[in-house]
């Protein structure tokens, strides 16, 4: 029998999660630091309103890949219990994942600095 479902608990659910990611996963700690640090930044850049909503909307973008990455290679861990090559290949795919992500929030902020310097 499915579970009665209660909106309130996708919420804690979800605070699970990212705390129980945040606690296991150094990089995801590392790309927080760098969200909470650069938003502060953007919050006082001279730009406008919009672009410091797409400034500090970007940034999420890793953050999400992160999770569903920890999330991919903890499924692999319980499946595969030994080294294997899918393991692997599926490991280094959301790895890749993860770092193409990044360049979406390099390259927003790239064009905003190089606008406020004229560029």
């Amino acid at each position: 029998m499915k579970p009665e479902y209660k909106f309130l608990d996708n919420f804690r659910y979800a605070r699970e999660g990212f705390l129980a990611v945040f606690k296991s996963e150094k990089s995801f700690r590392i790309e927080i630091f760098f969200f909470v640090l650069l938003s502060i930044v953007a919050i006082f850049l001279p730009v406008s309103l919009f672009k410091k909503i797409i400034l500090i909307s970007s940034m999420m973008l890793p953050l999400v890949v992160e999770l569903v990455n920890s999330a991919i290679e903890r499924i692999v861990d319980v499946m595969y219990k030994d080294y294997n090559e899918n393991a692997k290949y599926i490991k280094d795919s959301a790895a890749a994942a993860v770092m193409i992500s990044l360049f979406v929030p390099a390259s927003i902020w790239i064009g905003v600095l190089m606008s406020l310097l004229g560029y």
